[in-house]
């Protein structure tokens, strides 16, 4: 399925490159910056497949050499082909047309290619297929090893003894996610995946942070390079700040003004406000990791994650932080009522 997936899409920058029109890319930044971010936070939960591969540690021969290479080279390409998709997309018709579900086959079609977005269609049910397998393969692993910690009950950690697989996790996955994926609004769901997968890269940059600190453990085959953030983060909130004020002019100080939130929303005051929780939220957030940073000179690319996952999170409506929170309060639940009794680190010796 990924090598069909692959030639389709290689097939589609070849063949779309030769029907790009420069003048659709003006102008280039139609939203500004902001625009890009929202994009940018609307689809991230495609990036869980590079959690996922995490999961498949046991899995692999190698896991403290393979995985991040795996992870490393698999993100790189997937990053260049998201860039040229975008610009032969963008570059053969305009942003406004690219508004409906099958825009990608729908772009090839109107320039009479329907033999082309026929098989576009197809690999679109392809790829959804192989990425919601992807998605099914990490999550019963995840369990399977909190089980092992004591942190679930001992059924999830069971492995079926021909195909050497988490079998009950995996069935309880299906259940949890297929049933849901039946009822519930397609944008919703991918929305509050996004926000999930956002949240758990925050807490791994946090873990690099930590571990970083550890000096007496075993070095790990692979390790984050430090780079002190103590002057590098100061010029890159900076220079941060001066780029979307130059992309979007107007938009850091409109910010702050409710009032007009509220009027180009068509919302109360108190709505614009709550809408804007999780920004003022990310800002406390942003101004104790720099006084960190020169402070205590803080590795600067786990901060720099940290930060950039947050500000994506903010992107989300309240509505997915609200749903988030419910999620997180029940994970919550299971810990402090079964986790913390069970768990192997109350009984070190055992």
């Amino acid at each position: 399925m990924v090598a069909f997936k692959l030639i389709v899409v290689i097939a589609v920058i070849a063949i779309g490159f030769f029907y790009i029109e420069p003048t659709n890319w003006h102008p280039f930044l139609p939203n500004g910056m902001g625009g890009v971010m929202k994009g940018v936070s609307a689809v991230f939960f495609a990036y869980i497949g590079f959690d996922a591969i995490s999961t498949t540690a046991e899995e692999c021969k190698d896991p403290q050499r393979d995985l991040p290479r795996g992870m490393l080279y698999s993100l790189i390409a997937c990053t260049v082909i998201y860039i040229l998709i975008a610009l032969v997309l963008t570059g053969m018709t305009k942003y406004t047309n690219l508004g409906s579900e099958s825009f990608l086959a729908d772009a090839f079609t109107s320039r009479g290619m329907k033999w082309l977005g026929g098989i576009i269609a197809l690999s679109a049910v392809v790829a959804t297929t192989s990425v919601m397998l992807v998605f099914q393969l990490g999550q019963p692993r995840i369990w399977m090893s909190m089980s092992r910690d004591g942190l679930l009950p001992a059924a999830f950690k069971k492995v079926h003894p021909k195909y050497k697989t988490p079998s009950f996790s995996t069935i309880v996955t299906g259940f949890l996610v297929g049933v849901p994926a039946l009822v519930l609004d397609s944008n919703f769901v991918t929305d509050l995946t996004s926000i999930g997968t956002l949240f758990a890269f925050i807490l791994v940059c946090g873990g690099i942070l930590v571990l970083n600190k550890d000096k007496n453990g075993p070095r790990p085959k692979f390790k984050v390079p430090y780079i002190s953030g103590r002057f590098i983060l100061p010029l890159i909130f900076i220079a941060t700040i001066l780029i979307f004020q130059y992309a979007s002019p107007g938009t850091l100080s409109s910010f702050f003004d409710l009032n007009a939130v509220a009027k180009s929303d068509n919302v109360s005051v108190l709505g614009a406000f709550t809408e804007r929780i999780p920004y003022f939220v990310f800002l406390i957030i942003c101004s104790l990791m720099l006084v960190y940073s020169i402070l205590r000179k803080l590795s600067l690319i786990p901060v720099m994650g940290l930060l950039s996952c947050f500000y994506l999170m903010t992107q989300l409506s309240v509505i997915n932080w609200a749903w988030f929170a419910v999620w997180l309060i029940i994970g919550l639940i299971i810990y402090f009522t079964y986790g913390i009794k069970h768990s192997n680190l109350r009984r070190p010796n055992e």
